[in-house]
């Protein structure tokens, strides 16, 4: 019985040495896989890039990193940092002013890099940011606008003392100017460009407050006969993206997307607050869209010094924004009609329906699916690539999973 014991116990402590062998040989082995595969699908990312930049004569002037750095004398002037990376103010040989983006290693990949330098390099609009050039050596990767005097928009239509505070009137013009903008994106290139990140910050101002149109990290090009585009996972800015980029049962993506985009960067102009404030308490008025479709109702609540053709612009402004959110991509215009909406007198415009926020109407069932009212099973698409969960109703129910 002893000897049965003995020969148990050298069996279990063979089995735990040889454990330990695997062990301390085989995750030094799997490491070196995990590296080798990591190394070899950036390296593919390099080279899908370089080949692109190379098969492409359209794109503008290409620096090396030393360049850059004379560029910005060493990353001396910094203008800004976002989770992309930050920008310098530099300036070229010739004198002229630019902005410089380095974008930070191992945020970017290379889809990112090329959708950039894809749109922007290959048109010139008013609206648009202009791109001077680029840098691309491995993870040391740039970009070179144009030097915008006046920053981003949300630095001036919002009241925290960061940028000159705006007439009515200067509002319109930037309003038009940005619808312009994603017009040409839309219809007016041989290619249509959907940007996917129309937001304040992402419109820039010149020195003369002409707004341009940038930062085109998400922008897809396709076909200017595709109604609808394909997307793996949805993408953009929260409180800025359309419905459709979330649920499935509203059809197909399109240039829409943009236009809802549009509509709430509107909304915020002629309101100057931003959508994701936070408005009354508790109640469906926390959804911003919703309060604002409220104040046509009152006539606007606009302080007493705006004068009357300041109203009108500003009603205009909202009118046209909540045509632009409508949940239905279908009932929303086209950027060629919003052009034209604005452009039009106030009592010639129709008042939209009252803005959806579908999910307030939606409930969670013990299976985990979502339904509607009418118990119609709502279909999300990957949850585990965005958020939905707005702040202005963190008073119901509903979260979709944030990444």
């Amino acid at each position: 019985m002893q000897t049965f014991n003995t020969s148990s116990n050298w069996l279990k402590y063979t089995v735990f040495q040889c454990m330990v062998v695997k062990f301390i040989l085989g995750a030094p082995c799997v490491m070196t896989l995990l590296i080798r595969k990591w190394r070899r699908r950036h390296l593919a990312m390099d080279q899908n890039v370089e080949e692109f930049l190379q098969s492409n004569n359209f794109l503008p002037i290409r620096y090396s990193y030393s360049d850059i750095r004379k560029i910005t004398s060493g990353l001396k002037d910094k203008l800004g940092e976002g989770g992309y990376g930050s920008v310098f103010k530099g300036r070229l040989r010739s004198g002229r002013e630019v902005a410089v983006k380095i974008l930070k290693k191992g945020k970017t990949n290379g889809q990112d890099f090329i959708s950039e330098v894809a749109t922007i390099g290959r048109i010139h609009h008013v609206n648009v940011v202009g791109l001077i050039g680029y840098c691309f050596e491995g993870s040391k990767q740039a970009l070179v606008y144009d030097f915008m005097h006046n920053g981003s928009l949300d630095k001036h239509i919002f009241s925290r003392g960061q940028g000159i505070s705006l007439e009515c009137k200067e509002v319109y013009e930037i309003a038009l100017g940005v619808a312009r903008g994603i017009e040409y994106l839309h219809r007016g290139c041989d290619i249509q460009i959907l940007h996917f990140d129309i937001k304040p910050h992402n419109i820039l101002l010149d020195k003369d407050f002409t707004p341009k149109v940038s930062d085109f990290g998400l922008a897809r090009l396709y076909p200017t006969n595709y109604n609808t585009v394909s997307l793996s996972t949805a993408i953009g800015t929260l409180g800025y993206m359309a419905p459709e980029l979330v649920f499935k049962n509203l059809g197909g993506v399109s240039y829409k997307a943009d236009v809802y985009s549009f509509g709430k960067l509107l909304m915020e102009m002629a309101t100057r607050r931003k959508n994701e404030d936070k408005v009354t308490g508790c109640s469906s008025h926390t959804y911003f869209p919703l309060w604002v479709y409220d104040q046509l109702s009152k006539e606007l609540e606009i302080p007493v010094e705006v004068n009357e053709d300041e109203r009108k612009i500003t009603k205009k402004m909202i009118i046209v924004a909540l045509w632009c959110i409508q949940w239905n991509p279908n009932d929303r215009p086209s950027m060629q009609k919003v052009l034209e909406m604005l452009k039009r007198e106030v009592d010639d415009l129709q008042i939209s329906p009252k803005p959806l926020f579908y999910a307030i109407e939606m409930s969670r069932k013990d299976d985990g699916t979502w339904t509607d009212e009418g118990n119609n099973i709502i279909s999300p698409t990957s949850t585990s690539a965005i958020t939905y969960k707005d702040s202005r109703l963190e008073c119901t129910s509903i979260s979709i999973t944030q990444a």
